[in-house]
């Protein structure tokens, strides 16, 4: 119980003065609450921020001709670009490429300069294995006939671009721009722009599996929400069932359904909807896509909207009838602008889970229905360009923060409600 001093300061019952016990109270809560949080925000900080910086830096990193050929760097700072580069570029070329050749370095420069010009790994690898053989200058005639592309002036403007250890040249591959030979930015071939194509697509489908997922989760959350307790607990076992199947298992009964002589063909076959000889192509393309992730997502739609429908008072419906609205209008006017929040979150929650897989287009799609997530592990686990890899899924994950924004500005983040 606080007193009073003769001093006129308040004292705490232990005797210190109010004020000091009341902070040391607040500090106490504050360092315990951070305690609390701070398992989640190291579990994000790994699992979620450091990734994120990692493949936003190797999107831009340019490390490799700098750090592996710094002699041919400096003495290209002062190339002019108009000619071949004089005896001292060759010079300390000739001594990079032994250097490269001993550490077993070089490929790593080839590599990346293939990124930008076919057929330069090969001649890097080439030279710094010729390259043991030169005791001394000129150099220059030397390196020349080690192989053709060495007298190619798009050769040396490439090499001394990549001395920078920064660059958006992943960027530009990843929106189908190229350099060209003299340096400018310029479009890529009609036969190359393929990543631009398949950010629509990717966009295309993920939108249209969202508004086929509110058109079948809607009748289906509202019958969830509705009926009787028992009833719908039944249901909702139906609607959970998925969750507790393996992913990979899901889909590959998907291509057991939908292939030539799958289940669903020999059904539209049994009931005369298709000639056996037309069977439908439903696997290894677009539609196959749509179907499978439909499936799998249907339920991320469900949820959301049986949560919100199930906060809404049947008396509105009542009231609205006894008001003299038809059913039909009782609905559309009462009853479904209460459950626009369900179906926004439900919407944003399905379209960024869509634009973001890749297993399911993977074994489903073909040609016709792979993403923009499919580019992205094909060059993290097969060509090995992780730059570019980096700078595909950084612009993904820019569109998905924009469009974010855009719902937030049009919608509302804060009118979104799972319940």
């Amino acid at each position: 119980m606080a007193d009073e001093s003769s001093g006129g300061v308040v004292l705490a019952a232990d005797g210190t003065p109010l004020k000091a016990s009341l902070n040391r109270a607040m500090r106490k809560n504050r360092i315990r609450a951070l305690l609390l949080v701070t398992p989640l925000f190291l579990f994000i900080m790994f699992s979620f921020l450091i990734p994120i910086f990692n493949m936003t830096m190797r999107s831009v990193d340019n490390w490799h001709v700098g750090t592996l050929l710094p002699k041919t760097t400096a003495a290209l700072e002062n190339w002019d670009g108009k000619d071949i580069p004089d005896e001292p570029v060759f010079a300390a070329l000739v001594q990079d490429l032994q250097a490269g050749a001993k550490s077993r370095e070089i490929g790593k420069v080839g590599t990346r300069l293939n990124y930008e010009k076919s057929g330069m790994r090969s001649m890097i690898t080439g030279s710094a294995r010729k390259s043991k053989k030169l005791k001394e200058g000129p150099y220059k005639d030397k390196v020349l006939k080690m192989h053709k592309k060495w007298k190619d002036l798009e050769t040396w403007t490439v090499i001394k671009r990549n001395t920078s250890p920064y660059t958006i040249g992943y960027y530009l591959n990843a929106v189908d721009m190229k350099y060209d030979k003299s340096g400018e930015v310029v479009r890529q071939p009609e036969n190359r722009r393929i990543y631009g194509k398949l950010f629509m697509r990717t966009f295309a489908i993920s939108l249209a599996i969202t508004l086929i997922c509110v058109v079948l989760a809607y009748p289906i959350s509202y019958l969830l929400a509705t009926l009787p307790l028992r009833y719908s607990n039944l249901l909702m076992i139906f609607v959970l069932l998925p969750f507790w199947t393996s992913l990979l298992v899901r889909t590959t009964a998907w291509i057991a359904m939908l292939q030539s002589q799958g289940v669903l063909n020999d059904l539209f076959v049994f009931f005369g909807l298709v000639d056996d000889a037309d069977r439908l192509q439903l696997i290894h393309n677009l539609t196959g896509t749509i179907i499978a992730m439909t499936h799998i997502l249907l339920p991320f739609m469900v949820l959301p909207l049986y949560s919100v429908m199930k906060t809404i008072p049947p008396s509105y419906m009542r009231a609205a009838l006894s008001l003299g609205a038809n059913p039909l209008v009782a609905f559309v006017r009462v009853y479904m602008p209460q459950t626009l929040s369900g179906i926004g979150a439900g919407s944003i929650l399905v379209f960024i889970l869509s634009i973001g897989y890749y297993i399911t287009p993977a074994l489903v799609g073909g040609t016709d229905g792979t993403l923009i997530s499919n580019q992205i592990a094909y060059h993290m686990q097969s060509s090995l360009n992780w730059g570019l890899a980096g700078a595909l899924g950084a612009l993904l994950l820019a569109s998905v923060l924009a469009l974010y924004l855009l719902y937030n500005k049009l919608v509302g983040i804060d009118n979104m409600r799972l319940g």
